[in-house]
């Protein structure tokens, strides 16, 4: 339109299609957050608003956009929401969950790094504390964050060892109703943890750490009668550990060893005489130096943008 305020950023092609990202999505944010167009067929980038407020916010996004690309940085799209979201003259700790260097570069050569604020915040506290307590709804990262400091940890010799595991506990089976050997039967439970290392290294570093033992992944009940001594170990799905299983897992670490425990109490199997270790360890633990805790919200869900939907429906319904 005539009266249309017309901004310019001149970026090579490249940069172009680095600052849209896939299908040119980052665009497309800008454009439903601030109500304005952006032209990208001719050279360089063009804002088109009818106020020249949104068109100058716009383009100041795209510039802080180009400056994040250059430091190496990954644009989420998590990033991109809250920089149109955040007022200009903010500080750039504002910005933390896509100026946190990226954790490792996964196998398809893609950043692995905090997408929300809580998801920072928890990277955060495992530098600050050999053992953390992450809880949180389904989908919020727990897991693959912590393995992914774990395997970097592992990387950076920091330690000798990732030892990845989880209470053997679903609802509705059993591990004796399952066919096969233990080996066989434990394997669906450990599923998760081998997907989050599968995306992370590639397939041959993955396999040269399971021949040296570097990397192991097992049940609660393997962690009996071991001292675990510089090792990265995590305890997924904690909350299904009773309490004896969880006095157990913690008093297994040895020296150089720090543990992160990752649980959702709103997703306990437990039968109704057990009650969660992972509950009862996050209360009576609280406050202890060298022990972290830290809960992460729906806002920091990275599904499917409908997952977080669907939590919000089911709390709503009184089903937590």
């Amino acid at each position: 339109m005539p009266n249309d305020h017309k901004l310019t950023l001149a970026v090579s092609d490249a940069e172009k299609n680095l600052l849209g990202g896939e299908s040119e999505q980052n665009f497309i944010r800008l454009e439903n957050a601030l109500g304005v167009r952006i032209l990208t067929r001719n050279p360089g980038i063009t804002v088109q608003a009818p106020l020249e407020a949104a068109a100058q916010k716009a383009l100041a996004s795209l510039e802080r956009m180009r400056a994040t690309l250059k430091t190496g940085q990954h644009l989420s799209e998590f990033y991109v929401d809250e920089l149109v979201h955040t007022p200009e003259k903010s500080e750039k700790k504002d910005f933390a969950p896509a100026l946190e260097k990226p954790i490792l570069i996964d196998r398809y050569g893609k950043p692995i790094q905090p997408k929300t604020k809580g998801q920072a915040k928890f990277l955060q506290v495992i530098r600050e504390h050999d053992i953390v307590f992450a809880a949180g709804p389904a989908g919020t990262g727990k897991t693959f964050m912590a393995v992914a400091m774990a395997v970097q940890a592992l990387e950076k010799k920091l330690v000798d060892r990732v030892i990845l595991c989880r209470p053997a506990v679903e609802s509705g089976e059993s591990l004796g109703f399952l066919p096969g050997v233990v080996s066989e039967k434990i394997a669906p439970y450990m599923r998760p943890l081998h997907d989050s290392l599968s995306i992370m290294l590639r397939t041959e570093k993955l396999r040269e750490y399971w021949e040296g033992n570097s990397i192991e992944i097992a049940p609660l009940a393997y962690m009996r009668g071991r001292t675990l001594s510089r090792s990265f170990v995590i305890l997924d799905e904690a909350q299904n550990a009773t309490v004896s299983q969880m006095k157990m897992f913690l008093t297994r670490l040895g020296p150089g060893t720090r543990a992160i425990l990752t649980g959702d109490e709103s997703q306990v199997d437990l039968g109704p005489r057990d009650k969660s270790g992972f509950s009862h360890a996050r209360r009576i633990l609280h406050g202890i130096e060298g022990i972290g805790q830290i809960e992460l919200g729906l806002e920091d869900v990275v599904r499917h943008r409908l997952v977080r939907e669907i939590i919000k429906a089911y709390e709503l319904d009184g089903i937590t």
